[in-house]
């Protein structure tokens, strides 16, 4: 599975902004998908996870009540609606595919290119 992540952007804080994670070869609907974000000089970071039925999403903490996964794998996409965007969520944003959801980025074994979320105070 190859994985596209697209839909960041330079915006302001408390601005919004819609990330999508597509598969541009084979099929990511019998995968968990998870969106990770790594900022300059900082670790990788879990941000939000959901399974492949969309029974079940995670959070960190940190976008909880603010971002929202979603998916629809009729049309091979997995989304987060990011809102009340502050200068700290300032990061790439990466998508990932595993068997089942995780926190963990080495859980995922499909990864996708970066995309840079760049919020301005």
């Amino acid at each position: 599975v190859q994985l596209q992540a697209y839909g960041g952007g330079l915006v302001q804080a408390g601005d919004s902004l819609r990330l999508s994670c597509a598969a541009s070869e084979g099929s990511f609907s019998s995968y968990a998908v998870g969106w990770f974000r790594q900022a300059p000089g900082k670790e990788r970071e879990f941000v939000a996870t959901i399974n492949r039925y969309s029974t079940v999403a995670d959070y960190a903490d940190s976008v909880k009540d603010r971002f929202t996964i979603s998916r629809d794998n009729a049309k091979n996409s997995v989304n987060l609606q990011m809102n009340s965007l502050k200068p700290e969520d300032t990061a790439v944003y990466y998508c990932a595919a595993a068997g089942y959801i995780s926190r963990r980025h080495d859980w995922y074994k499909y990864w996708g290119q970066g995309t840079q979320v760049t919020v301005s105070s």
